[in-house]
């Protein structure tokens, strides 16, 4: 079934990764008040977060990168049959080929990374691309996305919390350094789950927060609400 968003509809049919909260957390979290005029979304899956921000931003370059070849394809078409198909534009290649290829410094850089130890591997291929860090080494994506960034961009993502402090320091070994921290809870008393975290080439003061999702079961906290009703239907 495609899922319907206020203003865009993915469908998801042919990706092994499904629409999921991460991924709009993210997409709905990543700062634009700057006014990036260029933004690359790095495995970009079903094409949600571009798509989120391609809504949020007046960016004239939305582009998007996916490996997997059906997720490439469906990304294609939701950005297609979206009212900002003449902004995204997805390619198919890897992050390595893209990275040599690419000349464009981009104002604006995120990634939903595979996060996933490679000790639960499935047997699924596409699955495992999706969601296991060997199809994108942590090091790598941040090696990659120092050399795409603007010397004034941003790059942000969302990783386990229990990688936040190892993932802040790889990327200080690119001269990326955070500028915001936001923790996630599902709720009030479970532990935190992800780090949203954004980076810059600059050591600033880290703005930290912390986000809860849920008071309890389908009962959502306005701090949550606030954060992505611009796009779920029933927020």
């Amino acid at each position: 079934m495609p899922f319907k968003f206020k203003q865009f509809t993915i469908h998801q049919d042919r990706c092994a990764m499904k629409i999921g909260t991460d991924g709009v957390l993210l997409g709905a979290w990543v700062a634009v008040e700057n006014q990036p005029k260029s933004i690359l979304d790095i495995g970009t899956g079903t094409g949600v977060i571009a798509l989120q921000l391609a809504q949020r931003s007046t960016a004239e370059i939305i582009d998007a990168l996916e490996i997997e070849g059906k997720a490439y394809e469906q990304a294609v078409e939701n950005f297609e049959n979206s009212q900002w198909g003449d902004r995204l534009f997805c390619y198919h290649a890897s992050l390595h080929e893209f990275t040599l290829e690419v000349d464009e410094k981009y104002n604006l850089i995120v990634s939903n990374p595979p996060f996933y130890s490679d000790n639960f591997e499935t047997a699924i291929k596409k699955r495992n691309t999706a969601r296991f860090t060997s199809a994108l080494p942590f090091d790598e994506l941040l090696n990659s996305a120092s050399k795409l960034l603007h010397n004034k961009g941003y790059f942000s993502t969302i990783i386990p919390f229990k990688e936040e402090q190892y993932f802040i320091e790889l990327a200080s070994k690119v001269h990326l350094f955070p500028s915001r921290i936001c923790r996630v809870k599902g709720t009030p008393t479970t532990d935190i789950k992800r780090s949203l975290l954004e980076f810059c080439f600059r050591k600033e003061e880290i703005k930290y927060t912390e986000l809860t999702i849920e008071i309890q079961r389908h009962q959502y906290t306005k701090a949550y609400i606030t954060l992505v009703q611009d796009f779920y239907l029933k927020m």
